[in-house]
């Protein structure tokens, strides 16, 4: 347990940006698994509306991940690489 008052802060501070962290990477981690579930209704179906859907999806994902990324949540590069990984399931469909 802390003994000071730094260090009392310090803990609240760190409890913060685990809380703010979390929000970020599980928002990410759902997002994109709601993604991939509508792509494979997409690979079936070929419908536009679905299309759209996903593409939303994906606009969504990339919002989170930039603003984790400004946030210092994500390291750039994997920001780029879950975007990258996103984009080319969709493309090669």
């Amino acid at each position: 347990m802390a003994n000071n008052k730094s260090a009392k802060k310090r803990i609240e501070i760190n409890k913060r940006n685990r809380l703010n962290n979390r929000f970020y990477k599980s928002s990410v981690r759902t997002l994109t698994k709601v993604f991939l579930k509508n792509l494979e209704i997409y690979k079936i179906s070929k419908n536009f509306n679905d299309r759209e859907k996903l593409q939303n999806l994906l606009n969504s994902i990339y919002s989170l991940l930039d603003k984790g990324t400004k946030r210092k949540v994500f390291h750039k590069n994997t920001a780029a690489r879950k975007k990258s990984k996103l984009a080319n399931s969709l493309k090669i469909i």
